[in-house]
């Protein structure tokens, strides 16, 4: 793509000249690239370095945060005397050499583990890790310590390409136009990146694209020597050998992550975790069979309509399929690790023609279908990686809330169960999902522990036992309840489960049980009821507040320790690379600018999820549209050349006041049309007025590149500020970004009149 634009703007013209040769019309493309390579590279390290680093898969926010603070300080000192462009191919190298080297001592095990806060008995519980904490004879390295060593590394990448888009900004007089022109590229970036994303191409693709930018820039500088240039090819030839430590394995790049297939073992991993294996449902009876069972042998009517929620590779596809299900809906979110069941699944559950393979996120579908079901699942739903980089929700948070349940209770027939499983880790998520479910369906749902256990209690570690509630309505469960009382237990044959075919697992006497026991050679699992054992009272998660895994409204401690050093390293880069003098022509009304518009950025992805999905898809569209609303504003003040910015911050503020006050639930009453068109009027309004105040301070700006630099510095700010979604929830964040563009009125006298030409 980079050689394309080169290539037209290279094309000779009918005067004999090209694109580029007017002074003019080089600084505007340079501008428009840079500000394309900045984006794309950013959105290109925001995903690559997790599948590597295996602790940045829920801290994705730090890579964010270090290109915004390298583009901060780049555009702060881009006439420093330290010029960061001649040696960014080898601070590209020594990066992607030191991720490949994490990836590597974790499967050597001389880095046995990263400690993710204490996962034992965690604040905030992050799946795949909690076998890390200290151990004997093995080496531990604090999840902060890693994060600061990445952070450094590629803020200085963006240090490189900041000062670049500094320079290219100072280099456009008219300030409104050079604006436009760099959201334009950065709209540009998130487009190209989307189209690749969509195609699912691998790493090398990417950075090849952002590589090329990378040597343009090189050579129009003079720097582009032989030993650069074969630097950034070794680093792309690295970086297409992806997964060299496992071999036999496929590998494929999903839009959501790095993914390893073991054909041996049917085993998958997600950016270097262990996420789920295909299972032959004719060799080994899972869990999964277990709600089908249990109503079949209390004397229920058979499940027919099943919605799975998470389906994955297929696996409860399959064992909804054996138990007589006629009609299966599979709700995946990420389409390549549904293609890997569709292809390799040994029961071919994707195939039958009783199966539909909905790719979608699953809250979205519970919300937008209006099929009934007689037993809705959710399929061992934990994602490995966060919903976005702007903030700390996962992908599955707003499944597990008590408007989703809501939802979940909609969907279900008179008589319908709803079944949750996981291996929850620790016993207050269990007491969690309890409550919401007693509380959605008016009485206590079914627990039951595998391997089975007597109670379960909230202040104790799950370990690797694996808890599965069924929620429903009396009619529903109460017949199951009984025949527990009844006969004490529940034998489930794990590994023979052809046995489930002519076996009822419900015992009646001892002899009995000693007979069923013997027929299955003694494989046989008693199942029976858990107690939940609560000891407090656990806020419940809901749509503002969406964080199930987190024990308490805080920020963790290993996240203040990891905010806290971020803050001190980009203080440290700031000091390196900025002097004084420049920092001093700082105005703070940019910072407050920036921190405001990013959490009013967060807060529309967040609210975007609930509506219409946490797909990566609806991330792209509401970035662009995001971008494309600054382009709007940017667009009415060339034009209407407005002086005065008192009517815009009351609109703002207005705007503000509105998205806090309007229940999400007015936004659901509609079709889908005018739902997207009410969402789109009450999110972009802020924006809308939030881009105009940004234009026109910028067209008033005397050093554009000290503006820019400031608005990106408060952008980091606001991101550390996010973190107190985690105390407040979502909704709340408008208050403060309220505030922020209240402070941001500091500084605004300091700005000159608007003297500068709007022809140019």
């Amino acid at each position: 793509m980079t050689a394309l634009l080169v290539w037209v703007a290279s094309r000779r013209t009918p005067r004999g000249g090209t694109l580029l040769s007017s002074p003019t019309a080089r600084a505007r493309f340079d501008l428009f690239l840079i500000s394309f390579a900045v984006l794309f590279l950013e959105l290109a390290a925001i995903r690559w370095f997790p599948a590597y680093v295996f602790s940045l898969t829920f801290f994705t926010n730090t890579v964010l945060l270090a290109a915004f603070v390298g583009m901060s300080v780049g555009c702060l000192a881009c006439d420093g005397r330290w010029k960061m462009l001649g040696h960014l191919p080898a601070l590209m190298g020594a990066t992607c050499a030191a991720a490949m080297a994490v990836y590597a001592a974790v499967g050597g095990s001389w880095l046995a583990s990263v400690d993710v806060g204490n996962q034992r008995s965690p604040e905030l519980v992050y799946f795949g890790t909690e076998l890390s904490g200290p151990t004997a004879a093995k080496l531990v390295v604090p999840v902060e310590l890693l994060m600061g060593v990445f952070f450094v590394l590629i803020a200085l990448w963006f240090v490189a390409l900041g000062q670049i888009l500094g320079n290219k900004l100072a280099a456009i007089e008219n300030r409104i136009q050079s604006y436009t022109i760099n959201i334009a590229g950065s709209l540009a970036g998130i487009v190209a990146f989307g189209v690749m994303a969509y195609w699912e191409l691998p790493p090398a693709a990417w950075f090849a694209v952002g590589m090329a930018c990378v040597v343009y820039f090189l050579r129009a500088a003079g720097q582009l020597t032989i030993s650069k240039a074969a630097l950034l090819v070794g680093v792309l030839a690295a970086i297409a050998v992806t997964g060299w430590r496992a071999k036999g394995c496929v590998f494929h790049w999903s839009p959501y992550y790095s993914i390893r297939y073991e054909p041996k073992t049917r085993d998958i991993s997600v950016n270097d975790l262990s996420h789920q294996r295909m299972v032959d449902r004719t060799k080994a009876a899972t869990a999964y069979a277990i709600p089908y069972l249990l109503r079949r042998d209390a004397g229920l009517p058979p499940i027919r309509d099943v919605l799975v929620i998470g389906a994955g590779t297929g696996n409860d596809v399959a064992h909804a399929l054996a138990q007589g299900a006629t009609r299966v809906d599979a709700v995946e979110i990420d389409p390549a690790i549904a293609q890997f069941g569709r292809r390799h699944h040994p029961n071919r559950p994707y195939d039958d023609p009783r199966v539909r393979l909905i790719i979608d996120d699953g809250r979205s579908f519970l919300r937008t279908t209006k099929q009934q079901y007689d037993l809705i699942v959710y399929a061992l739903v934990d994602s490995l990686t966060l919903h976005s980089s702007f903030s700390s929700i996962r992908l599955e948070n707003f499944l597990f809330t008590r408007q989703a349940f809501a939802d979940v209770a909609r969907r279900l027939k008179p008589g319908g169960v709803f079944a949750a499983y996981n291996f929850y880790r620790q016993g207050w998520i269990v007491a969690r999902l309890h409550r919401m479910m007693r509380d959605r369906f008016g009485g206590e749902p079914l627990l039951l522990s595998l391997p089975p256990r007597d109670e379960i209690r909230d202040i104790e570690g799950e370990g690797t036992h694996m808890a599965m509630l069924l929620g429903g309505a009396a009619d529903a469960l109460d017949p199951i309840r009984q025949r527990f009382n009844r006969h004490g237990s529940f034998l489930f044959y794990n590994q023979n489960p052809n046995l489930h075919q002519t076996i009822n697992g419900f015992t009646t006497t001892e002899a009995d049980l000693a007979g069923k026991t013997a027929a299955s050679n003694g494989e046989a699992v008693r199942l029976k009821p858990a107690r939940l054992v609560e000891t407090g009272t656990w806020k419940l998660p809901d749509d503002d507040w969406p964080f199930l895994y987190l024990r308490e409204p805080r920020i963790p401690a290993h996240n203040w320790r990891g905010l806290a050093l971020m803050l001190l390293l980009s203080l440290g880069l700031l000091a390196v690379f900025a002097p004084v003098r420049t920092l001093r022509g700082v105005n703070p009304h940019f910072f407050f600018l920036g921190a405001g518009f990013m959490l009013i950025e967060t807060k529309s992805v967040t609210q975007a999820a609930q509506l219409f999905g946490s797909t990566w898809l609806v991330n792209s569209i509401v970035f662009a549209a995001i971008l494309g609303m600054i382009l709007v504003a940017n667009l009415y003040v060339l034009l209407a050349r407005p002086q005065r910015m008192a009517p815009y911050y009351a609109g703002l503020v207005l705007a503000l006041a509105v998205n806090f006050c309007v229940p999400l639930d007015w936004f659901l009453t509609d079709i889908f049309a005018f739902r997207v068109f009410k969402s789109a009027v009450v999110m972009c309004l802020p924006i809308l007025f939030a881009g105009v105040i940004f234009a026109c301070s910028f067209r008033n700006s005397t050093s554009p590149e000290l503006a820019f630099g400031a608005n990106i510095a408060g952008a980091v700010f606001g991101g550390l500020v996010e973190y107190l979604s985690l105390v407040v929830g979502y909704q709340w964040l408008l208050v403060i970004a309220g505030a922020l563009y209240l402070l941001s009125l500091v500084g605004l006298k300091r700005l000159a009149p608007a003297v500068i030409s709007v022809r140019k």
